[in-house]
């Protein structure tokens, strides 16, 4: 998702990283649906309605993005459509994440996983651009939980800047290495994503090849799977258990689990009961975190009315081209001109080349 809320055959897009990869999802209509559901359910429950709606209204934690970061940000263009970060957190507050968290006596949180999502001006598309969480930035001089000044880093796991400085040193650092504006932030935790996947009574994933990970215990042979939602957690997090045991091979099962997930959730028809819609949407909101401007119930069913002309056919998700680092192999840093080329591309709303999406590192 830890850094972890997304088709063409899944199994040769995980045998080629390089190829392009385009996601024909539901992901963005699904979502909808799952909010105007709930306000349904909200409406039919009549004298109970504003019970429901206090408690998944109050689930949402916001973060104040905007007063964190001030002036020093990326100007917002007349044509640059919306931009929203996505992370998955592997916070190990709380005694169900620490349970999650694995990786025996590691503390705090990292960004597990991360996703600038494009939607263009005029709405009828969408991209999303995964960021490794092994990439080497230059963290910005950010302003801390408490009010301190941060200085800024060289050579810094992205992953590492959520749990140094906090997630709005995260937007700042993708502002600055991209230079697109972010217009908002959203985020889920260990938790919430075992529960959700738990609350749709598991999902089913076709494995594209056996996954041996000692480190998360995940021992699959390729081939279906249910999965319930620690299962699925390890799914989505195992690195050791693919490619090279960098987190590039892990980007593709990503995508591909929350295909899976969604069509989980269509093909059951889970929506169709607002019983099953509002347990789903509760354990979707309890666990999420946004800006400020999305930090409601209210505010996100009118986002996702915002966005209603998105083509779910036409949604890509391709991973910021990288090469392996030469001071250290075990990491990677932003491969030139190409990195330069697809932020450009995401900044002016424009086609993105084809050889923007080609990542000399593959995780193979």
């Amino acid at each position: 998702m830890s850094q972890d809320a997304i088709a063409p055959d899944h199994r040769s897009s995980q045998e080629n990283p390089r190829r392009r990869r385009r996601v024909r999802t539901r992901g963005s209509r699904t979502g909808r649906v799952v909010l105007l559901s709930v306000l349904v359910v909200l409406i039919a429950a009549g004298g109970t309605a504003y019970w429901l709606y206090s408690r998944l209204d109050g689930n949402i934690k916001g973060v104040d993005i905007n007063k964190a970061l001030g002036d020093d940000r990326p100007e917002k263009l007349p044509t640059s459509g919306q931009n929203l970060l996505v992370l998955g957190s592997d916070s190990r507050a709380g005694a169900e994440n620490k349970a999650l968290g694995g990786g025996g006596g590691v503390s705090g949180a990292r960004s597990d996983t991360a996703m600038v999502v494009h939607i263009p001006e005029g709405r009828s598309r969408a991209v999303a651009v995964s960021i490794p969480r092994d990439t080497l930035v230059t963290r910005p001089e950010c302003a801390g939980a408490d009010g301190s000044s941060v200085d800024s880093a060289n050579r810094v796991m992205f992953n590492s800047v959520y749990s140094q400085v906090g997630p709005a040193c995260v937007v700042k650092t993708v502002e600055k290495m991209s230079g697109v504006r972010i217009d908002h932030y959203l985020e889920i935790n260990f938790a919430g994503f075992k529960d959700l996947v738990d609350a749709i009574g598991g999902v089913t994933v076709d494995v594209p090849q056996d996954i041996h990970d000692r480190a998360s215990g995940l021992d699959l042979t390729a081939g279906p799977h249910k999965l319930n939602g620690t299962e699925s957690l390890s799914y989505v997090r195992t690195r050791h258990g693919i490619g090279d045991g960098s987190d590039l091979g892990r980007i593709g099962l990503q995508q591909q689990f929350l295909l899976a997930l969604l069509g989980e959730v269509k093909s059951r028809n889970l929506l169709g009961s607002p019983a099953n819609a509002y347990r789903i949407a509760n354990s979707a909101t309890k666990s999420l975190t946004t800006d400020e401007g999305l930090a409601s119930l209210k505010s996100l069913t009118e986002f996702a009315r915002s966005v209603n002309g998105v083509d779910p056919g036409s949604m890509e998700t391709i991973m910021l081209p990288v090469a392996y680092d030469k001071t250290d192999p075990n990491r990677v840093v932003a491969a030139q001109p190409q990195a330069r080329t697809l932020w450009k591309a995401l900044r002016e709303d424009a086609a993105i080349p084809e050889s923007a999406k080609k990542s000399p590192a593959t995780g193979g």
